[in-house]
């Protein structure tokens, strides 16, 4: 497998996840300071433009939570799914707002451009995010952190990537004293030999 990455960006999670999982894999980096996202090579990869984008199979796998998942049932020994169909559900159930709302919160501090035109757009939906950012946190703090993990004292494949959003939250502007849940998981997940791994690779570097 071949992980394309950009550092610190929602591709952590799948890099998290394939080491939760033992799954061997090359990260291959794109530097978006170098705008290479835009790039011929990498938009015959991912015409998205985005990261992170898999490898594997003979098939180029994208977007986050579809990664993830095909992570899961590639290592069932690793228990990152579970079987009970409820548990799973709210495990996506996580994972789909992280994607849908939380993430998009992030983004318009930086990528106002997806949505507008004018610069005073911009400002004012970087000027938002520590707000729409501190209400998701409160949403996750409240709602999705059911034990040490997002599904109680199992890790799944929720964890890596409210990990790397998690790991967004200062940057945005939110006050992490605020959220004594979201601290204490950020502070597991930091000590987890999976992290580490993705730390010495140069995945993550916050």
């Amino acid at each position: 497998m071949r992980l394309h990455f950009a550092q610190n960006t929602i591709a952590v999670a799948v890099a998290v996840a394939l080491e939760e999982a033992g799954i061997d894999y090359e990260p291959v980096e794109v530097r978006f300071a170098e705008a290479e996202q835009t790039k011929p090579d990498y938009l015959a990869i991912n015409p998205k433009g985005r990261v992170p984008a898999l490898e594997t199979e003979g098939a180029i796998l994208t977007e986050t939570g579809a990664l993830l998942d095909y992570i899961g049932a590639k290592a069932p020994q690793a228990n990152l799914v579970p079987q009970d169909a409820l548990q799973a559900a709210q495990m996506r159930s996580v994972m789909y707002y992280l994607a849908s709302t939380a993430h998009i919160n992030h983004a318009h501090k930086m990528r106002g451009h997806r949505w507008a035109d004018q610069q005073s757009s911009f400002d004012d939906m970087t000027q938002k995010v520590p707000e729409t950012m501190t209400t998701s946190a409160q949403f996750l703090e409240d709602r999705c952190l059911t034990g040490p993990f997002v599904l109680g004292a199992d890790i799944s494949i929720a964890d890596p990537y409210l990990f790397i959003i998690a790991s967004w939250l200062e940057g945005d502007g939110v006050a992490l004293a605020n959220f004594p849940k979201i601290s204490a998981f950020l502070e597991m997940m930091n000590a987890r030999a999976s992290v580490v791994a993705v730390r010495d690779k140069g995945i993550l570097t916050l």
